[in-house]
């Protein structure tokens, strides 16, 4: 594709120093992440690193966008907490590997194209909605737990100092790229506040707070599972919901990447890769995860365009892994939640709220719906399908209303209606309404010359509509039907009567 880079063409396309300077930040925010998402699940903090490694390994090298990331996703590993709990840690394996089966399954039957359906307040509600759980992720980093397990908000020094570290955390990445953008922001973020706090003795919360983050190579294993119909009946549904939530925020992401770049990335190329990283991540070990929103966002914002800054931050996390877990569980979570907090900003979509009095009130709502949705219940598949239903149905009902009919009677005494607007399940009634066979002359004609025949209740309506002027001895005569309308007429033969006019002076409108 034209602007799409491909694994191969670095030699053409590749800033070096971006990628590699890059791939080290995305690094360092994808892994309190991956650890919070993991300890949430109860499971083990390499869980959530192996899947951020797997997932951003992966897909940097086979997806069908360069410059996106994909890890150890919280909205992936939410909807499989319930199973965890019920029935261990070999069933999420197993789910996660049939989820991967089925993203697979999308990508090779090319369905991933069906992301456009998605319309643009339903994007913004997505993202706004995203950004504030980003954000609400990091004031919860604000909280401690004591060696009873109880949890509890910082206070007193502590807290001023956790809150200064994070306010001059933002400060660095909202003025360094006013000096420099030679080298990302939140990179220099991060080192200059742990320099801080490593050389004034800084007594605050670091990465080992969460969790210990060493450990070895991920190693092969199959689910130990029964391979059985009742398995399959448990691990399906979550198997399903998993792909789609997966695919929904991988292909929304993708979609936001593509504008951020005025280029074109390949929906089920990225489908196939995603498929293909879950089941990985299920034979070694990991949660299985999705695009992250959050740091594909620190990637593109330090300069990333290509495929090798996801490769190096996937493989820094394995030598995080097995080396630097030392080093890097002595990072100040301060540095990462200042991090994550101008993500969140950058991600929420300011310009959904300076045209928001120039946006039809039907967007207006689906918007602050899907936002909702997304805020309440983490449910980002969800969110989507209900803004693209109600978004369906606002569309359809405007449709609806506009089917129209001029009358006029000929010369030879033959009535006339001219049809406009779309005759669909959802004008049906207002355009049978529009005729009178009580009345009407012996010839009808319907003519579609500004109209189209769109599904079986048109159909259906249409056949009715020749009954009912048959009951009284007369005869209607479709016109100016388009080549698609004739063939869908025409398949429909066998359980409807109408009557089609050629009109040999007119040429059949072409399919659009």
């Amino acid at each position: 594709m034209k602007n799409t880079l491909s694994l191969f063409d670095f030699s053409k396309k590749i800033n070096y120093k971006n990628e590699l300077l890059a791939g080290f930040t995305v690094a360092m925010t994808m892994i309190p992440e991956s650890l919070s998402f993991a300890i949430l699940a109860g499971l083990s903090p390499l869980t959530g690193l192996y899947a951020a490694f797997m997932m951003g390994l992966v897909t940097a090298v086979l997806g069908g966008r360069p410059g996106m990331v994909s890890g150890g996703a919280g909205a992936t590993i939410v909807v499989l907490i319930a199973l965890i709990q019920s029935h261990g840690i070999e069933y999420l394996f197993a789910t996660v590997v049939l989820a991967g089966i089925l993203q697979m399954l999308v990508g090779i039957f090319k369905l991933g194209k069906f992301v456009r359906l998605i319309p643009q307040p339903v994007m913004y509600g997505f993202l706004n909605g995203l950004a504030i759980i980003i954000f609400m992720a990091q004031i919860e980093q604000f909280k401690i737990t004591d060696s009873h397990g109880a949890v509890s908000w910082l206070q007193g020094v502590p807290l001023y100092i956790m809150g200064g570290l994070t306010a001059m955390t933002i400060a660095i990445v909202y003025f360094f790229p006013k000096i420099t953008k030679a080298v990302p922001a939140s990179l220099v973020a991060i080192m200059i506040v742990f320099a801080v706090v490593l050389g004034f003795n800084i007594n605050t919360k670091t990465v080992v707070d969460i969790a210990h983050i060493s450990g070895n190579l991920p190693s092969f294993h199959i689910p130990q599972i029964p391979f059985s119909l009742e398995t399959l009946q448990i691990i399906f549904p979550y198997a399903l919901i998993m792909a789609g939530v997966g695919l929904i925020e991988s292909l929304l992401t993708l979609s936001m990447v593509d504008e951020i770049t005025n280029s074109k990335g390949n929906t089920n190329r990225e489908s196939i890769a995603q498929g293909l990283a879950n089941m990985t991540n299920g034979f070694f070990g990991g949660m299985g995860g999705c695009a992250m929103v959050a740091q594909t966002l620190v990637n593109l914002n330090a300069g990333s365009r290509a495929r090798l800054s996801g490769i190096i931050a996937s493989l820094m996390i394995l030598v995080i892994i097995l080396f630097g877990a030392p080093v890097i569980e002595k990072i100040p979570m301060a540095a990462l939640v200042g991090v994550m907090m101008m993500v969140a900003l950058s991600t929420f979509q300011w310009v959904s709220i300076r045209v928001i009095n120039k946006m039809p009130k039907s967007d207006i709502f689906v918007g602050i719906t899907v936002a909702l949705i997304t805020v309440i219940l983490h449910n980002l598949a969800l969110a989507v399908l209900v803004g693209v239903i109600i978004s369906a149905l606002v569309f359809a009902w405007d449709n609806a209303k506009r089917i129209r009919a001029k009358k006029y009677t000929d010369e030879n005494g033959i009535k006339h209606y001219e049809i406009s607007g779309p005759l669909f399940f959802g004008s049906v009634t207002a355009f049978a309404d529009k005729f009178d066979p009580m009345n009407d002359p012996d010839e009808v004609v319907v003519d579609f010359k500004e109209s189209r025949i769109v599904d079986m209740s048109a159909i259906d309506t249409l056949d009715k509509l020749s009954k009912r002027y048959k009951q009284q001895n007369k005869t209607v005569y479709l016109r100016h039907l388009s080549e698609d309308c004739r063939k869908m007429l025409k398949t429909a033969e066998a359980v409807i009567e109408v009557n089609i006019q050629e009109d040999p002076t007119y040429k059949v409108m072409p399919e659009r």
